[in-house]
């Protein structure tokens, strides 16, 4: 006798390994790319949460989810202003300790299928948050958690545990030809 469709869905999953993507690069669309993945996992049923770091604008996907995806929850962990590479205020370095602390925690909690952390990347190469940190984080992900990382400057270390990376690489930009950022386009 051949299995339910729900006792082999459940066997399926038990059993699916969980991805660990990276977006890097210079070029425009990271946290784009990573948002479709997270509307492709939502519509199959995942519930999905995203920390953005370094982020305290509520931008157009954040806007989105509140409004139309209840299975995709968004937490932004920063101001909505630029940080210093070289100089990050107290402030920055201690919300993206407290956004890497509530990653720890959806992580752990088995609530999502799903977890997108925005902007880490970037994130730990300011040093506002340690590397070492974020290597745990992913060395200590459930065994089926997918998980993607978004920012320019992946380290190597990132990058040799991802399943996935992708660099997206700036040919052309329409900031170089003094058009300005936009609601819809940048945010």
């Amino acid at each position: 006798m051949e299995p339910t469709t729900d006792a082999r869905q459940a066997v399926l999953e038990k059993y699916r390994k969980g991805i660990l993507q990276v977006y890097t690069g210079n070029g425009k669309g990271k946290t784009t790319a990573a948002f479709g993945q997270a509307l492709r996992a939502i519509g199959q049923g995942y519930k999905v949460c995203v920390i953005q770091f370094m982020k305290g604008r509520k931008y157009g996907e954040f806007l989105a989810a509140e409004k139309y995806l209840p299975g995709l929850t968004v937490h932004l962990s920063g101001l909505d202003s630029f940080v210093m590479r070289d100089n990050p205020a107290p402030l920055d370095i201690e919300l993206a300790r407290q956004g890497l602390e509530l990653a720890r925690r959806a992580i752990s909690s088995g609530d999502y299928d799903m977890i997108i952390l925005d902007e880490l990347n970037v994130a730990a190469d300011f040093k506002l948050i340690p590397l070492a940190d974020v290597i745990d984080l992913i060395k200590g992900k459930p065994a089926t958690l997918d998980l993607i990382l978004t920012g320019r400057y992946a380290p190597p270390e990132i990058i040799e545990l991802a399943d996935t990376a992708s660099e997206i690489c700036e040919i052309r930009h329409h900031y170089n030809a003094g058009v300005k950022d936009r609601a819809g386009i940048e945010y």
